[in-house]
């Protein structure tokens, strides 16, 4: 099977791009959850969330986007077909839809946080702002760290990406760069990069067999149900496979830390102030800075 990110092709199964592997057999061992996060960079567990809280939610945010006449009305509404001429969109910090209660009682849920509060052994805060994503057809995102846009708190941070729907192969699900938390090149770096203090693009790369064939590993993907979760660190490499369908993509991706660690001030309080300066004034291409990085 042929798979696209940014049109490149990848055969699934082969030399770039294979199968995550799962932890639910992990589950309620600390100790080897971490060694596999630290081994993998991720984590893959099925069903975390309760199918039901997720059914919900995707059901509560794509009335909001019909609200808006985001959605082809002729196709029903779970199906969260674009009307003609709608893109995808970030609506990352939209208060009235993600601290919502509908939104706010999957991503808080205690399946989540009884998860995180077990992984880390200490109670842990998840950040005020919350990132929503709605993928469109032919949409997808480059390869990236977390840590460029969240970097100013503790790096012991893991985000947690949860599907709100059912996301088949062609719909564009995340693909994981195996094994790139330890590229310590990039880590000294692109990994110790701010984007608000030097104003410079996120994504790193493209191109995935342009970082595969520079850097090593193998891209990793994975069908997902309702109730799935992808949970990584902050230096692990990822981004996501084109959305080949005519439908949206809905997904959020949350943050959770220890609450006694520090914490990146920009995602946290009533009003977060988010990225002030990432996109204020010029912003310098990656394709230069990695010239003057030498990556």
């Amino acid at each position: 099977m042929i798979l696209t990110m940014n049109q490149i092709e990848m055969e699934l199964g082969g030399k770039y791009l294979g199968w995550l592997r799962e932890a639910n057999d992990l589950l309620g061992n600390r100790e080897a959850l971490q060694a596999r996060l630290e081994e993998d960079g991720y984590l893959l567990i099925r069903g975390l969330h309760d199918p039901e809280k997720v059914k919900a939610t995707r059901q509560f945010l794509l009335e909001k986007l019909d609200e808006n006449e985001q959605l082809d009305r002729e196709c029903p509404l779970l199906d969260g077909v674009p009307a003609d001429g709608k893109r995808g969109m970030f609506m990352g910090g939209n208060k009235a839809v993600t601290h919502e209660s509908a939104f706010l009682n999957l991503v808080e849920s205690p399946e989540i946080m009884n998860f995180c509060e077990g992984f880390y052994d200490a109670p842990v805060i998840t950040y005020d702002y919350k990132w929503l994503r709605v993928v469109g057809p032919d949409g997808f995102t480059g390869a990236h760290y977390d840590i460029v846009y969240m970097g100013r708190g503790t790096q012991q941070l893991v985000t947690c990406w949860t599907p709100l729907g059912d996301v088949p192969l062609e719909m564009g699900p995340l693909v994981i760069l195996v094994g790139s938390h330890r590229f310590d090149v990039l880590k000294e770096t692109y990994g110790k990069m701010d984007v608000d203090r030097d104003h410079v693009t996120g994504s790193f790369s493209y191109d995935p067999i342009e970082l595969a064939d520079r850097y090593g590993g193998r891209w990793g993907t994975s069908t997902f149900e309702m109730g799935d979760v992808l949970i990584f660190g902050m230096f692990t490499m990822h981004g996501s496979l084109d959305n080949t369908t005519g439908r949206f993509r809905l997904s959020t991706d949350t943050r959770y830390q220890r609450a006694d660690e520090p914490i990146d001030e920009r995602w946290i309080g009533e009003n977060p102030i988010a990225h002030y300066a990432w996109t204020q004034g010029e912003t310098v291409p990656m394709e230069e800075m990695r010239k003057r990085w030498g990556v």
